[in-house]
């Protein structure tokens, strides 16, 4: 695995606890040879993981929508950035470009990132592994809810099953390079 799409918050939530694991992530892409290919914005845990990827030697690739930029949340130190003209190209571009998913703790924008490759996943658009780092339990309900839409009958074990997670970034790093 050379890349890996990283979906998370332009807000660095209520806890430390998800901009340590934004740093180890960040860090631990860097590592390992990996570049981060994310969202190309400064702040929330989208900065902090792309800091702590440059900061350990990462190749960090940003994909921003183009009116994004004017807002002035675009990261200017990034290996490279790729300025798009849509959210829609954004993540096609970030898909593109990756060998792997992972999302971590954030808002609409990234479960709404999740959910469109997980659903890419499904539709077999891709066959790229999927992954949820869930910090502290973040994601428990999530998880809980998919397990539910399995047992009514509107996800198949087989779909539900393109979802892998972790609650350390070595952990999941693990699974998906064992998925791929």
């Amino acid at each position: 695995m050379k890349s890996i799409a990283v979906y998370c918050g332009s807000r660095c939530g209520n806890s430390g606890l998800f901009m340590a694991a934004a740093h180890e992530l960040g860090a631990l892409l860097a590592s390992q040879g990996i570049s981060l290919i994310y969202g190309g914005a400064r702040i929330g845990l989208m900065g902090a993981v792309a800091d702590a990827a440059l900061a350990s030697g990462g190749e960090v690739i940003g994909v921003i929508p183009d009116p994004l930029v004017l807002d002035e949340v675009v990261h200017t130190g990034l290996t490279r950035l790729d300025v798009v003209g849509s959210m829609h190209e954004r993540k096609a571009r970030m898909l593109d470009l990756a060998d792997g998913v992972i999302a971590m703790p954030g808002g609409l924008g990234t479960l709404e990132e999740l959910f469109e490759a997980l659903t890419w996943a499904q539709l077999r658009f891709h066959a790229k592994p999927i992954g949820m780092l869930n910090v502290n339990g973040y994601f428990d309900s999530l998880l809980r809810f998919l397990d539910d839409s399995v047992s009514s009958g509107f996800i198949s074990e087989l779909n539900r099953s393109l979802l892998v997670d972790a609650s350390t970034s070595e952990s999941l790093l693990n699974r998906l390079v064992n998925q791929s």
